[in-house]
């Protein structure tokens, strides 16, 4: 009866937004702040544009409150398709119960969205357009049958450049044939816009997901005594959810609100070491435990990294005697 009171409190919420079109502003912002993060993460990684992403997700899922969201956490409307061995929700769409794909979180529907697009000859004409023209990216996706309503590139448009969304657009040169299903080698976990205000401390409108976990991006003048007083969390427990035994913290930095989990989200096995990197950046920047990451790589906390050198994040790595 819990979960079916949980999603009666979600689908209420969601009806609101359709009332009120002020909320439903607000949702829309509160779901760019969650996911821009993996947008940008995938944009690196796939050249696929973030705005064109994060639009997508917008709409196909309405902000995450769409049926197919709130039970199989599928954010892009993907249907299973011949070849999907994954879990699976069926509902009506275009006709009666079609078979959809369903993920443990939105973090993998978001990966698998980018998989999906790399991997289909129709949409190979879409990498020959810049990154940074959000217009062509958009009547491209129409034209290569993304979606049967004849405005969706018009929709598409309209929520990039309501929500500004092209400022998180990189000029990046990819093809479908270079993507790897592991996180680019050029990944940098804090791309993207720099929120200014030395002493904004509403947390609340800065929170995004990092592995299906809450986390709030440092800017100058937070420290971890202001968010744990903040959000009702020991100190203690704060530092622990983030590995930190000093409350040192920088701009950028990202501190979790709760534990990190043992592994890094589907699709992304190992990280690529650049310079700057520690065992506990790359920990911070997968939302993975520092004390998981030490046993995967037979290594100590404070082991000197060598770029380039591969650090597993989801499994033990196979050592060669």
């Amino acid at each position: 009866m819990k979960n079916h009171k949980f999603i009666f409190q979600l689908l209420l919420s969601c009806l609101f937004l359709f009332v009120f079109p002020s909320a439903e502003a607000q949702s829309r912002k509160e779901f760019i702040r969650k996911y821009k993060h993996i947008a940008i993460r995938e944009m690196e990684r796939t050249g696929i544009p973030a705005s064109i992403t994060l639009a997508q997700g917008i709409l196909e899922s309405g902000c995450g409150c769409s049926e197919l969201a709130l039970n199989a956490n599928n954010h892009f409307g993907i249907k299973c398709h011949q070849e999907w061995q994954g879990d699976t929700y069926t509902m009506d769409d275009d006709e009666k119960d079609e078979c959809f794909r369903k993920y443990k979180t939105p973090e993998q529907s978001w990966i698998d969205h980018s998989d999906f697009l790399t991997s289909r000859p129709r949409y190979a004409g879409l990498f020959n357009i810049k990154t940074t023209d959000y217009k062509a990216w958009a009547k491209g996706l129409k034209a290569a049958g993304y979606a049967t309503n004849p405005r969706y590139a018009d929709l598409l448009i309209g929520i990039i450049e309501e929500e500004e969304l092209y400022k998180y657009d990189r000029l990046i040169q990819h093809t479908p044939q270079e993507v790897h299903r592991i996180p680019a080698e050029e990944f940098t976990p804090n791309t993207g816009i720099a929120q200014k205000g030395p002493e904004n401390t509403n947390y609340r409108n800065r929170e995004e997901m990092r592995n299906g976990i809450i986390c709030i991006e440092i800017q100058s003048g937070d420290t971890f005594s202001k968010i744990a007083s903040y959000y009702g969390i020991k100190l203690k427990k704060l530092m622990q959810y983030n590995d930190k035994k000093d409350a040192s913290l920088k701009p950028g930095d990202l501190v979790f609100l709760k534990k990190k989990k043992a592994k890094a989200a589907r699709g992304y096995e190992f990280h690529r070491v650049k310079a700057g990197d520690s065992l506990h950046s790359i920990s911070q920047q997968y939302g993975v435990q520092l004390k998981k990451l030490i046993r995967y790589n037979y290594l100590s906390a404070d082991s000197p990294l060598t770029k380039g050198e591969k650090i597993y994040l989801r499994k033990k790595a196979d050592l060669l005697y």
